[in-house]
């Protein structure tokens, strides 16, 4: 049962697409006036969601923010990251669902003051609380993803393997990338370009001395069976001779200053100006500018700074540069005024909040009123456009920034990580809070974006990102090179890859079920094993579908982990793409041996897995007849392979396949 309950006047988010009667507030759970809420805490109970967040699974014991943020070198210290996802899953006694509808900025003390209290504290109040009642977490969930609507589907061979670098400088590096991984026989889908294929890192253009002939070379890719991947800016940069720019400013379709004048930021192509999106006829041109590139053939994207990340504003970096030249002698005083005034002019994202001003819906709104909704609306006038420029088609589309509600439209990389194990850990404790928020496409930087990576930490990153249906290898400039054939163990990791290969039937099948069923692909084992204390408080190992369980190792110079079965199950040990062999495991827990490249799957006892033949180096569809299924025992039913064409837009039960 789905109850709403509304405090003030909320701004609309589009997140919701059912219709539900408000109910009378004394039966909200919460105690609060909408500024604030609080709810007592029982000592067994598990609070799952947060989407995008940093720690672990259960949030209990830290302070989070709801603020869509830039913080590329976060730590468990960080309290918001890229994403404001609002809804929280209490589970104890009961379960209970709780979605705060607001692109207010939100603090969610959970357990942090007082162990056994959660506090909720809104900026001004104005929000739709909807609270979810069922049987079980998965009912909630179930519920929940009803009430916020379908998620996004990409084509088929976006669950294939993708290398992506800032920045890959010409066709020629690429195509020299593209060629290293099939000499080797390391199968690839996908690579990506980062802002350097733009001319002068400006949107919807292409640097023609470094990628002369793009249409061209597009198809070139795509007869070797790889997709182009570009990145997509927020910002257009200020240059009165660049068409884009001229009509968007003519059109009044940039977010403006209080006096209604332009707001000029630095981003990546220095001076730009954000696109009002959350304006209709801002947000539909934008979106119609995709068609330089869909036009050329690329059929994939990913929208990046859009929380939105500025680097100065432009007004307060000219009166700084001001500032520091009416200098004509420093003595204490004058010192501590500038660094004072400095300290104030260098604040881009608090200024941001107060100095952008954007129309939504025939109102004007500060920016800090609307800020979490930018990212959505980027990515949702993307989406609203494919459905325009390709309404057949499925185009491969995630974003950094992101609210619920844009789930529809694309999925997310879970941000610019770091070379760190903690990374590692923090981003697969991320998949079942996202699932549940309805982000299914989503997965992590393999080997960490920023710092070094390690050959064995790239390793181990593959081996968690084998399942997650994003996988993809991106680097920071500056940073060690880290596409595979760059280290010693090229061998395992090509074995690692390989395996997702023949992984990709079920866990497509797991993707397009949980998309057209509403529920997630990846659970904390607490939802399967809800009367099993140890399991409801594991956090390094996730159930995916019904069928298996995984534990990766996270940890350096492991060699394998001890792994809790709550029920029997059998390990099948993977040496790259082959199954070298299986044991079958009692309840209970036990040491399991993960060398590095091996990599180990659970079976639950009377379950299927489909495995696709050995061998292939891109995504192909393969027919039912070609693949082979693995069971531990007697089957408690048969598998539900859902076998489309993985590119049109026809969905449904229709394509379940029993075996």
């Amino acid at each position: 049962m789905i109850r709403k309950f509304r405090f003030g006047c909320p701004i609309e988010t589009d997140s919701v697409v059912l219709s539900v009667q408000e109910a009378p507030r004394e039966e909200l759970f919460l105690q609060g006036d909408g500024h604030r809420f609080q709810y007592s805490l029982a000592p067994e109970e598990i609070v799952y969601g947060l989407g995008e967040q940093v720690r672990g699974i259960n949030k209990r014991g830290w302070i989070y923010k709801s603020i869509t943020t830039d913080e590329p070198f976060h730590e468990e210290t960080a309290q918001s990251l890229y994403a404001a996802h609002n809804f929280l899953l209490l589970s104890g006694r009961e379960h209970r669902g709780l979605f705060l509808d607001t692109p207010e900025f939100i603090t969610w003390d959970i357990g942090y003051t007082r162990g056994d209290t959660m506090s909720i504290t809104l900026d001004k109040g104005n929000v739709d609380v909807y609270v979810i009642d069922g049987e079980d977490p998965d009912d909630i969930v179930r519920q929940f993803r009803r009430l916020i609507g379908r998620s996004y589907i990409p084509p088929k061979w976006a669950f294939g393997y993708g290398q992506c670098r800032w920045s890959y400088q010409s066709a020629e590096e690429v195509r020299e990338v593209v060629r290293r991984h099939r000499e080797a026989g390391t199968p690839l889908d996908m690579l990506y370009l980062d802002i350097d294929y733009m001319d002068g890192y400006a949107d919807f253009t292409i640097n023609t001395k470094a990628f002369p002939a793009f249409e061209a070379f597009v198809e070139e890719m795509r007869r070797d069976h790889i997709h182009l991947i570009p990145i997509i800016d927020a910002g257009i940069r200020v240059d009165p001779d660049n068409a884009l720019y001229s009509e968007a400013h003519e059109k009044g379709y940039f977010v403006k200053d209080e006096a209604g004048e332009d707001v000029v930021v630095g981003v990546w192509p220095g001076d730009c100006c954000f696109p009002d999106f959350l304006n209709d006829d801002a947000r539909r041109w934008f979106g119609e500018q995709y068609r330089f590139l869909t036009e050329k053939g690329i059929d994939g994207f990913w929208n990046d700074m859009n929380e939105p990340s500025v680097f100065y504003i432009r007004k307060e970096k000219d009166m700084l540069l001001k500032l520091i030249e009416s200098l004509d002698h420093v003595d204490d005083k004058v010192y501590d005024e500038f660094e004072q005034k400095q300290k104030q002019l260098l604040d881009r994202y608090g200024i941001m909040l107060d100095a952008f001003y954007h129309r939504y819906r025939g109102r004007t709104y500060k920016h800090r009123d609307v800020h979490n909704l930018f990212g959505y609306f980027m990515t949702r006038s993307a989406g609203e456009a494919f459905e325009r420029l390709e309404p057949e088609k499925r185009i491969l589309l995630f974003s950094r920034g992101s609210f619920i509600g844009m789930h529809r439209y694309g999925g997310v990389w879970q941000g610019d990580n770091n070379s760190w194990w903690d990374h590692l850990r923090m981003n697969f404790r991320m998949m079942p809070s996202l699932n549940m928020c309805g982000f299914l496409y989503t997965g992590a930087d393999c080997g960490g974006f920023s710092k070094d990576t390690t050959e064995d930490l790239l390793l181990r990153w593959l081996s968690v990102s084998v399942f997650t249906p994003l996988m993809r290898n991106h680097s920071a400039i500056g940073t060690r090179r880290q596409e595979v054939y760059r280290f010693s163990n090229e061998a395992l990791s090509r074995g690692v890859i390989k395996l997702r290969y023949r992984l990709l039937p079920y866990l497509y099948s797991e993707y397009m079920k949980a998309a057209v069923r509403g529920t997630m692909m990846f659970r904390p084992l607490g939802f399967v094993y809800g009367h099993d204390r140890i399991a409801r408080e594991i956090e390094d190992q996730l159930m995916i579908g019904e069928e298996i369980m995984i534990a990766p190792v996270m940890e350096q110079n492991r060699s394998g982990r001890m792994v809790y079965l709550p029920e029997r199950m059998r390990a099948l040990h993977f040496t790259g793409d082959k199954l070298c062999s299986s044991e079958d495991l009692e309840p209970g827990t036990h040491y399991v041996d993960m060398p590095l490249g091996d990599v180990c799957i659970f079976l639950r006892e009377g379950k299927k897995l489909p495995l696709a033949p050995e061998g292939f180096e891109y995504t192909v569809n393969l027919p039912v007849s070609e693949l082979e299924l693995l069971s531990f025992g007697e089957a408690d039913r048969p598998y539900e392979l859902y076998d489309d064409d993985g590119n049109t837009k026809e969905y449904g039960e229709e394509h379940i396949v029993l075996l």
